[in-house]
């Protein structure tokens, strides 16, 4: 008889004040027996604890392709976005994959791997035209965007 493997959970982190607070939802989604990878965009950097993040996973902090010497990490089983900012759903809605973290998500969709957003949007900025276009675009695409940073709602809606 083979072990299941455990499922891999990327969390992709955008700079907004929240992503000071992602080893919440690591804590949350290692508790529900994910395997737990932290994406960040560059901009993110500034905005979590690396060393505290990479002591939690176990992982480094992933924000830059790796070089062709480095081993490919393990695929996704599944991709929670949080914080989202509204440079990273507009991009991620056009397939624009200009880092790392926009290139996991750009691929996501064909590959079906299930993608939860939590966006992080002020009222203005999500009151105009591209911003409600690439929302309905990435939920034309299967990918799940929710209201509020749910952090719970979020690895609810990837099931078990």
């Amino acid at each position: 008889m083979t072990e299941a493997r455990a499922k891999e959970l990327y969390v992709v982190v955008c700079a907004a004040d929240p992503a000071a607070e992602v080893s919440r939802l690591v804590a949350m989604a290692q508790e529900a027996g994910w395997i737990v990878q932290v994406v960040a965009t560059p901009s993110a950097l500034d905005f979590i604890d690396v060393p505290a993040l990479e002591r939690q996973t176990g992982r480094p902090v992933r924000s830059r392709y790796r070089k062709p010497s480095e081993p490919k990490p393990p695929r996704a089983d599944a991709i929670i976005v949080a914080p989202a900012t509204y440079n990273t759903i507009n991009k991620f809605a056009q397939g624009i994959a200009d880092t790392y973290a926009l290139g996991v998500l750009a691929e996501a969709p064909g590959l079906g791997i299930p993608v939860v957003v939590l966006p992080c949007v002020n009222d203005a900025l999500a009151a105009r035209t591209p911003y409600r276009r690439s929302v309905e675009d990435l939920r034309a695409d299967g990918v799940r965007v929710l209201p509020g940073l749910d952090w719970e709602r979020a690895l609810a809606e990837l099931g078990d």
